[in-house]
């Protein structure tokens, strides 16, 4: 009977938590189709390459490939410029005797689907040439075949070399993400303990602004984030050994700024938990999407409301920065506007956590 009255009570008081059961019955759900929908629209991957004095058979069976669409240049300087710039996965140039192919590799997968695609191409042409000529050697008996030499390939890798893996495109974003993860949940943590621990209420007690206390906060908790950033930022590039073709600085700089917005978005959150247990239940709903439109799957193919949201996120913003400046060698021209929207989402954030406060005084 007693074991019945425990259990009794204890789901009262779980029903009476509405935020639980949403997070162990609806959440999960959430989670999982958003997964299916982000998934299921970047099936299929798409490389762009430049072809440059290609012989015109083996380009026709290189454009017949699946998910390979290809672009004739005349000038090998433009094509590069477009490689610079993200418009082309890579660029193949013959010279009449080898192929030097040209790998932005800034996506492994794109690099394989490359090599195999021209390798195949290669191979269904030469079968091709070679059923010609025996046509024409049944035309003229006694002739023997000739076998054309197969042309070299010599491959020239942007980032990174041939054993770049996903896992190197994906690192910097993951640098990112847990910068993001770690100080959101700390924050939100450390500023709901001392709420239940009746610090802030004395605090509010006391003539003070609430400006001044939710800067006081960002500038207290704010020092601690950007020692973790440096921590993590330091420990991905030199023990993790990840190649940065752009300036480190600008990985520092990227990653402080979001570490800004986590802290913010993190003290905001906590405004609405109760418990230590309550501020969890916010990582699935807020933290988890973020990883879906950080860059680790690419936005390129989705859907259109599904890029709607991931522009309400600010890991798709430093996703962006980060790729670009550790793979592409950014600088502050090309990645200043995903650092002003980073910035807009720390103005708002920080807005938002003045106005939060009047749940507990008005003025």
């Amino acid at each position: 009977m007693r074991i019945l009255s425990i259990a009794r009570r204890v789901r009262k008081e779980l029903f009476r938590d509405k935020r639980t059961l949403m997070l162990m019955f609806v959440a999960p759900l959430l989670v999982l189709s958003l997964m299916k929908v982000v998934f299921n629209n970047n099936s299929d991957i798409t490389v762009n390459l430049a072809t440059i004095n290609m012989e015109q058979p083996l380009k026709e069976t290189l454009a017949d490939t699946d998910h390979i669409n290809l672009k004739t240049y005349s000038k090998v300087s433009n094509a590069k410029e477009d490689l610079k710039d993200q418009k082309i996965d890579g660029i193949i140039k013959y010279d009449g005797t080898d192929f030097t192919v040209t790998y932005a590799n800034l996506d492994a997968t794109k690099t394989t689907l490359t090599k195999s695609a021209l390798a195949s191409a290669q191979v269904k042409n030469q079968i091709s040439g070679m059923a010609t000529a025996l046509a024409k050697l049944q035309q003229a008996a006694g002739v023997n075949p000739t076998q054309n030499e197969q042309p070299q390939i010599h491959n020239v890798y942007n980032y990174g070399n041939k054993d770049t893996s996903y896992f190197d495109k994906i690192l910097p974003i993951l640098m990112g993400f847990f910068v993001f993860f770690f100080v959101f949940l700390i924050s939100g943590m450390a500023l709901l303990r001392e709420r239940s621990s009746g610090t802030l209420d004395r605090l509010l007690a006391t003539p003070v602004k609430r400006s001044d206390i939710v800067f006081g906060y960002i500038l207290s908790y704010g020092l601690l984030a950007i020692l973790q950033t440096l921590i993590i930022v330091s420990y991905t590039i030199w023990v993790l050994n990840v190649e940065v073709i752009g300036s480190i600085w600008w990985v520092v700089v990227v990653n402080i700024l979001l570490a800004m917005v986590a802290l913010t978005f993190g003290i905001l959150m906590s405004t609405f938990a109760k418990s230590e247990f309550q501020m969890m239940q916010f990582i699935p709903l807020v933290v988890v999407p973020q990883i879906f439109f950080s860059g680790l799957v690419s936005l390129d193919s989705m859907a259109g409301w599904l890029k709607v949201i991931a522009d309400i996120m600010p890991m798709k913003y430093a996703g962006e920065a980060l790729t670009n400046v550790v793979m592409s060698g950014a600088g502050f021209s090309q990645i200043w506007f995903d650092l002003l929207i980073l910035l807009v989402f720390l103005v708002l954030l920080t807005i938002g956590n003045i106005l939060g406060l009047k749940r507990y005084r008005k003025v």
